[in-house]
């Protein structure tokens, strides 16, 4: 498994470039490393690495730019107890002053050998009973030098009785994957790049199940939970993932990887995560987040999105996004595509694969679309900004939709439907984005994990080869302009419109309980433009609408509506009370250490997103989420697993 840069315009021949590169590496003496997990409970990891070296000057490196994140935030701050041994003897270090990521030290003669310890202070992903590591937490490698030409050999220790799921092939697999006692696990040699791209899952409540055994390469979901309950998902959810596994082979035709895994974690302290590998995932929901048909809604998109990712993101991967050396500053101008295009194919994989209804996917597109069209920053701040700008807006701030966040997920689904729709406008639903992704993302055949970056230029050729049309100013009037409204045109073209009425759709009210963002509080975005807590914090207020105009801020708290003390069903009933009326919506704020008497001057009611069928057009919608395959109902319990 080794990573190769290549441009298909220049390529003579991908398997004999892939084999020359192989053997150049072989010739190394590869870095040893050893993690130790056995204190991931006290949320500190361990590492040991010995590094091949010659006297003379030596800087090592951790990584600095992650893949995936877009943004400079490696482990540098998390990284402690560094010591640097040779031949029994401690070496001085020190860290460069301009790049925090670099140690330096100077090799004495006759050492040609440098012992590396480090420790990493794990502030996410570990709990009592598992752990999901990212290898970039313990990296440390000679710098200036591209992380495919380094060679690597892993190897893992992990708490007595905790299973194991990873993309990496263990040596000797004995009793994988749930190692002996006191047993270190040790993994084929690999190289740098190849496995930050490999995390590792580990827990005591361990499964490891088979997805879709007919369909080669292989491929697993790993799953950890803190409750022994939690581990065992239910068949219908397994039947789904193996479904995606088949209608992902249907659509891509094409895969680039050895093995795949989903490593999943069901932790209320270790969940919340999403990020993808080439041939693995790191996905991590709450304790109850596939437990039943309402929590599953909620992380419909989540399996699905990263994993087109392997295709989208890891395999073809915008030319800015890719520096081989985890230093150099990615450029995140093509985010749009990476992200927004995965956004969209994600979303349509979660219906195609029974994750989500067709109906339940309708309903989740209006909510996105609905926030797109009501987010006033897009009044100056256009999507192309949002993706140039990812790595200074991730973090949700009083006033988010004023400032815009990274809009080029939803921005970008929105896009891709419009193409996708246009297309089969043009063609009399005889071709769609399906025949794009099948030349894009299929491009060099089935492949192991290979980073094959592309252009915008490359991108319009392959849309063209489709379709011809003006797919450059397309792209550029929706990306690059200033563009007040969403792109609706995809709903639109696909047989619907995006509408307002007084309840929520059936999808909605099934977010609203099932634990997610949507049950923190109560939602009046659309009526009176307040996100608001379920204590009465006012978490944001959109700019332009009645709550803004009452000059309400984010961070001020509700303490009363119309007389009676703030809850969510008190706030929603003055909203329904104010309709067709003159008198004003009355509350008690308070502000800092002061409060104050507010009027909300709003008299529309309850406003909720949904797609409204237009009878007499095409029903595209329906049609992009029609299974490519035939849909599995059930799935076969686990065929290996821990405690």
């Amino acid at each position: 498994m080794h990573i190769l840069q290549v441009r298909f315009a220049a390529r003579i021949s991908l398997v004999a470039v892939g084999l020359s590169f192989s053997s150049a590496l072989a010739q190394k003496p590869p870095i040893q490393i050893t993690a130790d997990l056995t204190d991931a409970p006290r949320k500190l990891y361990h590492a040991e690495i010995d590094l091949p070296v010659t006297a003379g000057p030596l800087t090592l490196i951790t990584p600095q730019w992650i893949p995936g994140h877009h943004m400079p935030n490696g482990p540098a701050s998390s990284i402690t107890g560094v010591v640097f041994t040779a031949n029994g003897q401690t070496l001085p270090w020190h860290r460069d002053d301009v790049n925090l990521y670099e140690f330096h030290l100077n090799i004495p003669e006759g050492v040609a050998t440098l012992h590396a310890h480090l420790d990493c202070i794990v502030a996410a992903r570990a709990s009592q009973k598992l752990t999901a590591m990212e290898w970039e937490t313990l990296l440390l490698y000679p710098a200036n030098t591209p992380g495919r030409e380094i060679p690597i050999q892993p190897s893992i220790k992990v708490p007595a009785g905790w299973g194991i799921g990873t993309a990496l092939t263990p040596v000797n697999p004995g009793s994988w994957p749930v190692p002996a006692s006191g047993a270190t696990t040790q993994f084929a040699v690999t190289n740098v790049e190849q496995l930050e791209d490999s995390p590792v899952l580990t827990g005591q409540y361990f499964h490891e199940y088979r997805l879709a055994p007919e369909i080669t390469p292989e491929h697993y979901i790993d799953v950890a939970a803190d409750f022994p309950e939690d581990a065992n998902l239910r068949p219908e959810v397994l039947a789904a993932i193996s479904n995606l596994v088949r209608e992902a082979d249907a659509l891509y035709a094409s895969h680039h990887y050895h093995v795949y895994h989903f490593l999943l974690t069901l932790s209320d302290v270790a969940g919340g995560m999403g990020l993808e590998h080439g041939q693995s995932s790191d996905n991590g929901v709450g304790e109850k987040g596939f437990a039943d048909n309402d929590h599953e809604l909620a992380n419909a998109d989540l399996l699905t999105h990263e994993f087109t990712h392997s295709w989208n993101g890891k395999y073809r991967r915008p030319e800015g996004l890719y520096q081989p050396d985890f230093a150099t500053p990615q450029r995140g101008e093509l985010l749009w595509v990476y992200e927004g295009m995965t956004q969209y194919l994600g979303n349509v994989l979660g219906a195609r694969a029974g994750f989500e209804t067709q109906a339940q996917y309708r309903d989740l597109l209006a909510l996105s679309a609905a926030q797109l069209d009501n987010r006033p920053g897009r009044d100056w701040r256009s999507t192309e900004d949002t993706a140039i700008a990812a790595s200074i807006l991730r973090t949700p701030t009083p006033w988010m939709n004023w400032r815009r966040g990274q809009d080029y997920y939803q921005e970008g689904e929105l896009l891709w439907l419009d193409a996708d729709t246009l297309i089969r406008m043009m063609t009399d639903n005889k071709k769609s984005l399906n025949d794009f992704e099948r030349i894009f993302l299929a491009k060099g055949g089935n492949t192991g994990p290979l980073i094959v970056p592309y252009t915008f230029d490359e991108l319009i050729t392959d849309l063209n080869q489709v379709v011809p049309y003006d797919w450059a100013k397309f792209l550029h009037d929706w990306i690059d302009n200033i563009n007040p409204h969403a792109d609706l045109a995809g709903i639109e073209q696909g047989g619907y419109k995006l509408v307002f009425e007084d309840k929520p759709s059936a999808s909605e009210r099934i977010l609203s309980r099932s634990g997610g963002p949507r049950s923190q509080g109560v939602d009046c975005w659309y009526s009176v433009g307040l996100r608001v807590g379920n204590d009465g914090a006012i978490s944001d207020v959109r700019r332009g609408g009645a709550a803004d105009k009452a000059q309400l801020a984010p961070g001020e708290k509700i303490i009363a509506v119309d007389g009676q003390i703030f809850s969510a069903d008190a706030l929603r009933a003055a909203i329904r009370a104010a309709k067709d009326t003159s008198e004003p919506i009355h509350l008690i704020v308070q502000a800092d250490a002061y409060v104050y008497l507010m009027n909300i001057d709003y008299h529309d009611g309850e406003r909720y997103p949904v797609l409204q069928r237009v009878e007499g057009t095409p029903d595209y919608l329906d049609d992009i989420t029609e299974p490519l395959t035939a849909p599995e109902k059930t799935a076969n319990a686990p065929t290996k697993q821990g405690q």
